[in-house]
């Protein structure tokens, strides 16, 4: 296919692919439990997803308790993401090499752990490292998930509805993580928010320990421990030195030498992944200009949506006054906004538009979004910015993040579909631990300029101000990514008229999963 013109090749859909599999799929040791089964990786996911919007809305509530900084409370988030995103490639790659049901009980193991000294944290340093343990179990846990959906459904046709069905719970969790936030912020404590976890894991123990099986790939992967130890380095590197930024200016030694180091060694990792025999992320996955625009997409635009989530939450709760619940009821139109408007481009839009439009168009709207965010102060009414303010950022996340993963994964080769749905995780993952920590630096910056000239009384009135700078910053980034999506993805390109694409699922998550999983399972089956 040419730059411009999409190929004329018929679309291969999920279901027309099954009959000619069914021959060739092994026998299912799964089959009569398998619907069982696949509750306990569900719960597991829901375990993930909920304690990303819980601890979001529960921060507050555990700042007042903790006695924390402002500065300090971006690294509850920015610990747990930093591990989930530097630790996910390796994950995947202990669930092929030591077996996914190992890994699954693994990851659901330590991620309880972690979550019971997090909720029982007598101060902030404890509660960070609690995250950063958690995230790095979620990095263990995710990927056999995943995978082993995979091994317990062969028949592709109940694999595509159960894809389905995790897609709509996934797409759910993180809604009624804000909702039950809230709940548990407002009548019970934060610290519920981690204990939570615990319920749900040991659900996930028993369901596991009973009903999966160990499997692992008969040629077990290589993992190359110089790529790993290099890569994950050079990640730390960055992110720490982006959040110390923050608290120390861009031109201390604390903040230059750890970026400097990390940048050297991402140099060096991208060296390393020519030379080593089993390099963590071939440099032939991010050759292509389409994947390598998805990627960098993913990455600009989930550090605008972060960075909002959080100062969204600590503008109704500290100046708006909202209670915890109240805050999990005012993001409920961005979770609605953007389930709707992803099922509308999967069914529709993807038929009609090319994904470089429609990545681009969503984009611009976020964009929008957040700058009508900037316009809200003290005294507006929620209805008067921030509610069609969710809503476009929802529009647009909706379509773009959807259209956008799947471009990362599109063109790749069987063998490589694995490390693709891994550095579209990657991305996001990334993207959100620096967006929080850079644009929380501009918006501390911002605060106390205003204080300075305003007077230390001008609290209420700095804070705003504070968070418009950090929402103008968050509009350019989704703009920033409009732009390079635009020069960059090829004009033409288009999912159903890529010729063996599967269709897109239900929901980001599904189309994520379906990459991330299905697209490496199903290459190596050939």
């Amino acid at each position: 296919m040419s730059g411009n013109e999409p190929s004329r090749a018929p679309r291969v859909s999920v279901v027309a692919k099954a009959d000619a599999a069914q021959s060739t799929v092994p026998h299912n040791p799964y089959h009569e439990r398998r619907w069982m089964a696949l509750g306990v990786v569900v719960t597991a996911q829901i375990m993930i997803l909920l304690d990303a919007t819980v601890v979001n809305v529960a921060l507050p509530s555990a700042q007042a308790d903790l006695g924390f900084s402002d500065a300090n409370r971006q690294w509850v988030i920015t610990a747990y993401v930093l591990a989930f995103g530097s630790l996910l490639p390796l994950g995947g790659r202990l669930a092929d090499a030591y077996g996914r049901k190992a890994m699954f009980i693994v990851g659901l193991l330590g991620f309880a752990i972690a979550s019971a000294v997090g909720g029982a944290a007598p101060n902030i340093g404890t509660l960070v490292t609690a995250r950063a343990v958690q995230g790095g179990f979620a990095a263990i846990l995710a990927p056999a998930a995943l995978s082993l959906i995979t091994v317990i459904f062969t028949d592709l046709r109940e694999l595509n509805k159960a894809f389905g069905i995790f897609g709509a719970v996934s797409g759910s969790a993180g809604a009624i993580g804000l909702l039950l936030g809230g709940l548990l912020a407002d009548y019970v404590s934060w610290r519920w928010c981690m204990y939570v976890n615990i319920v749900l894991a040991v659900v996930g123990l028993i369901g596991g320990l009973t009903l999966l099986h160990n499997s692992t790939e008969p040629d077990k992967p290589k993992l190359s421990v110089p790529s790993t130890v290099v890569g994950s380095a050079a990640i730390f590197g960055l992110v720490f030195g982006s959040a110390r930024a923050q608290t120390d200016g861009w031109g201390s030694a604390v903040t230059l030498t750890p970026l400097v180091v990390g940048g050297l060694l991402l140099v060096g990792f991208v060296v390393l992944q020519k030379v080593d025999r089993h390099p963590l992320i071939p440099l032939r996955v991010l050759a292509d200009r389409n994947r390598s625009a998805a990627y960098l997409t993913l990455f600009l635009a989930n550090a605008a949506v972060f960075a909002v989530f959080l100062f969204l939450t600590y503008y109704f709760q500290g100046v708006l006054r909202y209670s915890p619940i109240t805050t999990g009821v005012a993001f409920l139109p961005l979770m609605v906004t953007i389930g709707v408007v992803a099922t509308l481009t999967q069914g529709v839009l993807l038929q009609r538009l090319t994904m470089r439009f429609i990545v681009a168009a969503g984009l611009i709207a976020s964009g929008a979004g957040a700058a009508l965010l900037t316009q809200a102060d003290a005294g507006s009414p929620y209805a008067a910015w921030v509610l069609p303010g969710l809503v476009l950022i929802g529009t647009g996340i909706g379509s773009a993040a959807v259209v956008a993963v799947a471009v990362g994964q599109m063109g790749v080769e069987p063998r490589d579909a694995g490390t693709a749905g891994a550095l579209n995780n990657v991305s996001q993952q990334l993207g959100s631990a620096l967006g929080v920590a850079v644009i929380s630096t501009f918006v501390a910056t911002a605060t106390n300029h205003y204080l300075t000239d305003h007077g230390s009384t001008a609290v209420v009135g700095a804070t705003v101000h504070g968070f418009a700078i950090g929402f103008w910053w968050a509009a350019g980034l989704f703009w920033a990514a409009a732009v390079i999506c635009g020069a960059l993805i090829r004009g033409g390109t288009s999912l159903h008229h890529e010729a063996g694409q599967p269709e897109p699922l239900d929901g980001i998550v599904s189309a994520l999963i379906w990459q991330h999983a299905v697209g490496d399972d199903v290459a190596r089956r050939g």
